[in-house]
């Protein structure tokens, strides 16, 4: 069989690692001709709206799924009248509009952070009439690491804010006083079958993923049972199949919904090593309507990204326990060039080792 995957960054390169194994084909489409992805398997390029181009993308293939979650809904469209596409199209238009991903959220019930749709000044210094500071000023749509933001922390950030994003549809969000942030990853097959991975602890600088910690230590059973009863109801709801990530504030014993990604992720990516079953294996079988792979954690394990830096492969690898990924991209400041994950039997075993490979990025 062959699978179609819009987009060819290194989330489409893992999935067809994964899928190899299986006897799987691949084919991708990207705009531009030095996707990571392109190493692997076809490459096609072309523009997300050019329909003969998506028609002759389509014309070999037996599935089509995304590996990001900013694929315009209308190209996903037009390949569903040629070949299954999963996630499913409307999964799309749920994420890529931050305030409509919120208010759907709401409507299933899942705890958010306040928010409120800003189109002009005077809707932001409404917004912050009811929302006190410090605040969070978005794009709508297309951020992502970080980009697209800006916090407000006094008035005085307000014109500066403005002058940074103003002109686009926005989004005010108040900020979360958080203890943790945490995401949890759920597949859904074709015939309804769900799994969860357990919760996963963030971290980030700089608005980017650095490292993941998988099962998040200290989190309770009854967080990931209320983190699993969220996922459901968003599964359910769109008639969902694949790979969905779902990032959480955690605050006390409540999370709120913080965004989805309709689509393998980065806070997953431990799953390689560190799962009985990777997401992109799962994510695979679920859009072939293959029975789904058990989600268990084998041991302890830790991601750590590697951004804009290239370390000493054979250091890293003398590290016990470590896994190299690289995913074939220039090194530029800020740019996701590869991870390392680490597992381990014990957590104390996982520390050592984490911090032996934080000591060489």
């Amino acid at each position: 069989m062959k699978v179609g995957i819009l987009g060819a960054g290194q989330l489409g390169r893992m999935l067809a690692l994964a899928g190899y194994p299986l006897g799987l084909e691949f084919g991708f489409f990207d705009t531009v001709s030095d996707a990571p992805a392109g190493q692997l398997a076809e490459l096609g390029v072309g523009a997300y709206d050019d329909e003969q181009a998506l028609a002759r993308f389509a014309e070999s293939l037996d599935v089509v799924t995304y590996e990001f979650e900013n694929v315009p809904v209308r190209a996903a469209k037009y390949l569903a009248g040629h070949v299954p596409v999963y996630p499913p199209p409307v999964a799309l238009e749920a994420a890529q509009d931050r305030v409509a991903e919120k208010t759907f959220f709401q409507g299933l019930g899942v705890p958010t952070p306040i928010f409120h749709p800003v189109l002009t000044k005077n809707d932001l210094l409404d917004g912050l009439e009811r929302t006190d500071l410090p605040a969070v000023l978005k794009t709508r749509t297309l951020g992502y690491d970080g980009k697209g933001q800006f916090v407000l922390r006094e008035k005085a950030d307000v014109d500066r804010a403005w002058e940074a994003l103003g002109g686009q549809p926005l989004i005010l969000e108040a900020f979360v006083p958080f203890d943790l942030e945490v995401s949890l990853l759920a597949v859904r097959g074709r015939a309804g079958g769900i799994g969860f991975y357990p919760l996963v602890e963030n971290h980030h600088r700089g608005g980017i993923l650095r490292m993941s910690l998988a099962p998040a230590p200290g989190l309770s059973p009854e967080l990931q049972t209320q983190a699993q009863s969220y996922a459901s109801r968003v599964l359910e709801r769109l008639e969902y199949v694949g790979v969905l990530a779902i990032e959480f504030f955690q605050l006390g014993g409540q999370l709120y919904a913080n965004e989805m990604a309709p689509r393998v992720h980065n806070s997953g990516h431990w799953s390689i090593e560190g799962a009985e079953t990777s997401q992109f294996e799962n994510h695979l079988r679920a859009v072939l309507g293959l029975p789904l792979g058990s989600t268990a954690s084998r041991g302890h394990s830790a991601m750590l990204n590697l951004i804009g830096l290239k370390p000493d492969f054979a250091r890293v690898l003398a590290v016990p326990g470590a896994h190299l990924h690289w995913y074939g991209k220039e090194v530029r400041p800020g740019r996701k060039v590869g991870h390392v994950t680490v597992r381990a039997d014990s957590a104390g075993e996982l520390e050592a080792a984490t911090q032996a490979i934080s000591a060489l990025l």
